[in-house]
């Protein structure tokens, strides 16, 4: 294992011990906001996530994310790094948010000819190397699928 795989590996895992995001809290804490969550699991390893998305009033900007879930290293990791890339942002345009989902899914599915831009995707570049096992794919993108589910139905 390279010194870059052994880093990146080494950050799964402490972003699945010590997550980002996790706990929901209630839904009645939105203060006006625009608030969703979504439900996803992963039929083939039982991975489940439900994340809950805050949008501003206005419901322009992505405020905060937090999830709560069971699952492998890979799906609780790649929660916290969302949850942590979109608590780093601050406020995050939907756009960006859409942009950031999009870049994310083809770069897990591209079997690793297409590596997540650390500046782009902070932490969350650590799960390139995914790609290239396609049974763990879902794992990564249950998260991301459900923060995409979440920001449409705010």
């Amino acid at each position: 294992m390279s010194g870059l795989e052994s880093l990146y590996q080494e950050l799964i895992l402490d972003h699945s011990k010590r997550p980002h995001g996790k706990g929901l809290g209630t839904e009645g804490d939105a203060d006006g906001a625009r608030v969703a969550t979504s439900f996803q699991r992963n039929p083939i390893c039982g991975d489940e996530i439900t994340l809950r998305v805050r949008l501003s009033d206005d419901g322009r900007t992505i405020d905060e994310v937090t999830w709560d879930g069971a699952g492998c290293s890979i799906s609780q990791a790649s929660a916290s790094m969302l949850a942590a890339l979109v608590e780093e942002e601050g406020r995050m345009p939907r756009a960006e948010a859409s942009a950031l989902i999009e870049g994310f899914r083809e770069a897990l599915r591209s079997r690793g000819e297409i590596a997540l831009d650390e500046e782009v995707f902070g932490d969350a570049a650590a799960l390139s190397g995914v790609s290239k096992f396609t049974a763990r794919v879902k794992c990564a993108m249950l998260a991301w699928v459900a923060f995409e589910d979440a920001t449409a139905r705010a």
